[in-house]
């Protein structure tokens, strides 16, 4: 499938976060979600409570995203995406926020873990539960799409090569070599939970997404693997 090679080191853009509370429901959804979604997401609320031996499960059943965020010093920063690449995971999160020298460690770390395997390190740039309204206010004042675009030339420029965007940035993100990930995907029927800046799957491949974030409208489904399937065939055609 062509998409999946724009999605790699996911099996495609469908990234199912797994946002529950236990094992049993996280390897239970990942069991039947594994032959449809392109990987899992996992983040601090199973990491904390299950560890490596937990993401190590999960990624016997697909790749594993750890979005655990590191903002930190730069050397703290580099363990912690040592010990989730030891883990087994395939994409892992930091925050664009932390500055030039810890992107550009994050940058030559990447380049080594991926010699390994397929591995990338993605700086987050503006939560998408973030609006104009709510932006903290010892950031500059100008719009969010600023910030982000702002933040997305640090990562360049550091050597980083992944971000994670809301999908209302991705026109402004497309042209610039990155791989684009994005939550605060849903169909017009979904409830938005707290995501404020959103669109739907076919929308956001189209602008130029490598991978889309799902988490709420799956596992919040009656039937969650027919709900991800949905979403895998939406990427083909607008709904």
């Amino acid at each position: 499938m062509k998409l999946n090679q724009k999605s790699q080191p996911m099996l495609n853009p469908i990234i199912a976060a797994l946002d529950v509370d236990t094992r049993e429901q996280a390897l239970k959804l990942a069991d039947e979600l594994a032959d449809v979604v392109g990987g899992f997401k996992v983040g601090p609320r199973l990491c904390l409570r299950y560890g490596q031996e937990l993401v190590k499960e999960v990624a016997a059943r697909g790749p594993v995203f750890i979005d655990n965020k590191h903002f930190d010093i730069p050397s703290t920063m580099e363990a912690a995406v040592r010990a989730s690449f030891e883990a087994g995971a395939s994409l892992v999160t930091v925050h664009a926020l932390s500055g030039r020298e810890a992107l550009s460690k994050m940058a030559a770390l990447e380049k080594e873990l991926s010699q390994k395997r397929p591995f990338r390190i993605l700086a987050v740039t503006i939560l998408t539960s973030w609006d104009e309204h709510s932006v903290p206010g010892v950031l500059k004042q100008q719009p969010i799409s600023q910030h982000v675009v702002e933040l997305a030339d640090l990562v360049i420029s550091s050597g980083m090569t992944g971000v994670v965007c809301s999908p209302h940035e991705l026109d402004l993100l497309q042209n610039k070599g990155l791989y684009l990930v994005t939550p605060g995907i849903r169909f017009s029927m979904d409830s938005l939970g707290d995501q404020k800046r959103v669109m739907g799957p076919y929308e956001a491949i189209k602008g130029g997404a490598s991978a889309l974030v799902v988490g709420r409208p799956i596992i919040e489904s009656r039937n969650p693997r027919e709900t991800a399937t949905d979403y895998v065939m939406a990427l083909y055609e607008k709904k």
